[in-house]
């Protein structure tokens, strides 16, 4: 047999027949896998996250600086801490000088400096504004029967708002006699009607907003020359705690009014300052 197929004929039989063993076959017949056709095991399969507990994690501390330096304080929150005091000139003072310092030089903020002696005695508190308009001005009743010019008042009450003002004119009732008070705000009023009424009137004493007196005096309805008390509503607060020179919009009305020559008139020591 060996001759029929050649002394050779081992090398030409296939690789996987010559040996059980590098065929990867068994006599059994199972097969045995190799390297090459490793089949992957399938990963364990992921528990859901909410089967397990975890720890919350605390917020670190500089997250929490991060939130407390966004949060704004409100001008609200300061005051409901602080107890009330009354203004002082020299809270006015600082104001001007805060106010002007960024466009005004050395020379000109101490030329803004307004003297003492314009300064009236403060409210402690203690007064209703009649009884302290009473004692910053004990001459009313002889100044208001002297005064006959238009277009003027002898006394101007400076105050946040419409409402505040309606107030404070209700408040005057035991100080102004026979005095004529005007209104001098915005609300539902026209300038011009405005204007008009001070051309043809003798009025005593203005209450109102800065913004309404400003363009008042900027369109030639209101002189200021005859003036002879300006005072501010200092020291009344509204819902939000405010005063009228905590509020941006107001304080800088006040200012604008304040250079169109009560700095002047202030200095020439024929107007008097009260902070109510």
């Amino acid at each position: 047999m060996a001759d029929d197929l050649g002394d050779e004929w081992w090398e030409n039989q296939p690789a996987a027949a010559s040996s059980p063993e590098l065929s990867g076959v068994e006599e059994g017949g199972d097969t045995e896998m190799t390297q090459q056709d490793t089949v992957p095991v399938p990963e364990k399969t992921k528990q859901p996250t909410e089967c397990f507990l975890t720890q919350a994690k605390e917020p670190k501390a500089e997250d929490s600086r991060k939130t407390r330096k966004w949060k704004k304080k409100k001008i609200s929150d300061i005051l409901a801490k602080s107890e009330p005091k009354p203004g002082t000139p020299e809270d006015l003072q600082k104001l001007i000088k805060d106010h002007y310092s960024s466009s005004r030089s050395v020379i000109e903020l101490e030329e803004l400096q307004l003297p003492d002696s314009c300064f009236l005695k403060a409210n402690d508190l203690t007064h209703s504004l009649s009884s302290y308009l009473k004692e910053i001005c004990p001459k009313w009743v002889k100044l208001r029967k002297t005064h006959t010019e238009k277009k003027s008042v002898l006394m101007l009450i400076l105050c946040s708002s419409a409402v505040r003002a309606l107030e404070l004119i209700r408040s005057l009732t035991a100080f102004k006699g026979d005095a004529k008070v005007m209104k001098l705000f915005a609300k539902h009023i026209k300038v011009q009607q405005q204007v008009k009424f001070l051309e043809n009137r003798v009025i005593h004493l203005g209450v109102g907003t800065p913004g309404r007196i400003k363009e008042l005096v900027k369109q030639d309805g209101l002189n200021l020359n005859p003036l002879k008390f300006l005072v501010f509503d200092w020291n009344w607060r509204d819902q939000k705690l405010r005063r009228m020179m905590d509020i941006p919009e107001i304080r800088k009305e006040v200012f604008e009014l304040l250079d169109m020559g009560v700095f002047s008139l202030c200095k020439s020591d024929s107007l008097k300052l009260g902070l109510f």
